[in-house]
């Protein structure tokens, strides 16, 4: 316990030094930030990210607009973990308008309907109102700012940019720990016993290596189905050959340790050997190859969704973000689907750089 202790402060500090990989873990923690508390710091707090208006498609990032909030059914309220988890539909209906002006108890307002049309409505203020004694331009008048501008539908790039990041991390987080667990488990039973398990499990490894990833994940994906669940296992199920590979070799060598040949001559267990004496000792492997797993599936669960058989819409999902905008790249909008595309880029940058930042940290050799 006492070692393994000192190995992990002795870890964290090497890591410390690596600034890429103080950069990575910062970039990763705002990212975790970003995915459990998004419907509390997105713009957009509907489910989904999803306040379509369509009369503001394809907009530049910094546009502006105002808006007349007219009431829509009640939706009910809904408590704080909810609205955290899934987010809050709207009790308003949001009209855009190019100006407004008060006559009696009417409210004239110009409808946008582009930058050279509008059309004009008029509307009861204490309808508006739901006849409470409010003032009008506070309550019912509201200028938006979409910072990343909007999609072709009309919604709030980085409101559905925020809430997406939960799609990646946690698929990254399931089907690592998917990997990892099928990966360490058949690894550290092939290294330790050897002999015809060794052979047999080393040729489901090689078989499945020889099978291009996306076509891995393809088939499984059809034979699973579409959705958001289903990326996590079919991505989980085609990354865990690289973790036996490693756990394997790395139990072949630890096995011939001094320590372990006490703990055999003591009589202990093989599954007390394997568990307590170990794996304990191979964790550094493991932390980085699971860093390097989870850059991986992020980048596979994009390319899924981009191809439509990822996470469905109105889901947000970075990759299906780019498929959603990759049209106006070859137009004036083209950063609408870079955005996402700087996203990923970012994310799988920050998981590389703390993965080599790990590999470094773990590396006891290299202190002689």
């Amino acid at each position: 316990m006492g070692q393994s202790f000192s190995f992990t402060t002795q870890t964290w500090h090497k890591l410390k030094k690596n600034k890429g990989a103080l950069f990575g873990l910062l970039v990763i923690a705002s990212a975790i930030f970003m995915s459990v508390f998004g419907y509390l710091i997105a713009p957009d707090t509907t489910p989904n990210a999803d306040l379509q208006t369509v009369e503001l498609q394809a907009k530049n990032p910094g546009f502006k607009q105002l808006f007349l909030k007219i009431p829509d059914k009640k939706n009910g309220k809904s408590g704080w973990f909810t609205k955290l988890m899934y987010g809050r539909a709207e009790d308003y209906r949001y009209l855009p308008i190019s100006k407004y002006q008060v006559k009696g108890d009417s409210l004239i307002v110009n409808k946008y309907v582009d930058e050279d049309t509008s059309v004009v409505q008029i509307y009861s203020i204490n309808a508006l109102t739901r006849h409470k004694a409010t003032t009008l331009l506070q309550q019912n008048i509201v200028t938006k700012n979409y910072y990343l501008g909007t999609d072709k539908f009309g919604r709030d790039i980085l409101s559905r940019l925020i809430i997406g990041t939960k799609v990646s991390l946690v698929v990254g987080l399931i089907a690592v720990f998917i990997s990892i667990t099928l990966g360490v488990v058949l690894g550290a039973v092939a290294g330790y016993y050897r002999g015809w398990i060794d052979e047999v499990i080393m040729w489901l490894v090689n078989v499945t290596w020889s099978i291009p990833t996306l076509l891995l994940v393809f088939a499984i994906t059809m034979a699973l189905g579409k959705g958001f669940w289903q990326i996590f296992i079919a991505v989980g199920l085609t990354m865990w050959v690289s973790v036996a590979r490693l756990i394997r070799g790395q139990v072949m060598a630890v096995k011939e340790m001094e320590y372990i040949q006490a703990a055999r001559a003591l009589g202990l267990s093989d599954g007390r050997i394997i568990i307590k004496h170990i794996l304990p000792n191979i964790m550094g492997p493991v932390l980085v190859i699971a860093a390097s797993n989870f850059a991986t599936a992020i980048i596979i669960e994009a390319g899924l969704s981009f191809l439509g058989i990822g996470v469905q819409a109105p889901q947000p999902s970075w990759g299906l973000m780019i498929r959603e905008n990759y049209n106006f790249i070859i137009t004036h909008n083209a950063i609408l689907a870079l955005i996402p595309g700087f996203a990923i880029m970012l994310l799988v940058l920050a998981f590389n750089l703390l993965g080599n930042g790990l590999r470094d940290a773990a590396d006891v050799r290299g202190e002689s």
